[in-house]
């Protein structure tokens, strides 16, 4: 990992980081799309509009239009989701890093800077829903410097402040279709250990799971 530096996350930084994880996030709108359309919900939808519109019509073309529209109108619709949720977080804590992370107890947010350039961010805090666990958060890095060990690094990072300040455990949530996250978490020792979906109503329709994963410290420096 050469010329890669872990530091604190300074005022300056924040455009690049807003832009860090507004791209990261867009990634995985094709991802959820595919998510999407292999539900069995979106299916019968997709069939029955299409067998509806067969047989009243007689025509190949008004179903096959019909059904490209539904198509097109699903992956608006993925993309506003995600949109929805860059927005939230940017206003929950993106946009006051400061505020959220570095004034706050046992919290901290760490970019990677590569010649002069945040390539990578990473972030944790107080695990609102496991109080004796700190939570990773807002984990990205550059597509441009991706498998060069940085987000290893990152993660490292945040497992040795858990240690340092007393916390048994790392827990974070990431989504289903987050596989390369996943395979990174698991890599590093973090076990999933419950999966769920979000009570909202578009997540149960797309059946859109999150999952969440801890990651156990021992004082000694190494993990369980």
């Amino acid at each position: 990992m050469a010329n890669i530096q872990i530091r604190k996350y300074r005022d300056e930084d924040a455009e690049a980081v807003k832009e860090i994880f507004t791209l990261g996030m867009s990634e995985h709108v094709p991802s959820s799309f595919m998510h999407l359309l292999k539900q069995p919900l979106t299916q019968m939808v997709l069939m029955c509009t299409f067998c509806a519109l067969i047989t009243s019509s007689k025509s190949f073309l008004l179903p096959i239009l019909a059904v490209t529209l539904l198509l097109a109108a699903c992956r608006q619709f993925v993309a506003y989701m995600f949109n929805r949720y860059i927005d939230t977080s940017l206003k929950k804590d993106l946009n006051s890093i400061s505020d959220t992370y570095l004034n706050q107890k046992d919290s901290f947010f760490w970019v990677a800077e590569s010649e002069g350039q945040v390539v990578g961010t990473v972030a944790c805090l107080p695990a609102e829903k496991a109080p004796e666990c700190l939570e990773l958060k807002r984990m990205s890095v550059r597509r441009s410097h991706r498998g060069m060990g940085i987000a290893k690094a990152l993660c490292r990072t945040v497992a040795d402040f858990t240690r340092e300040r007393g916390y048994p455990a790392v827990v974070l949530y990431t989504s289903v279709v987050q596989t390369d996250a996943q395979k990174l978490y698991e890599h590093m020792g973090y076990e999933k250990i419950r999966e769920f979906v979000v009570p909202e109503l578009a997540a149960k329709v797309m059946n859109f799971t999150l999952f969440e994963y801890r990651f156990n410290i021992q004082r000694d420096g190494k993990s369980d």
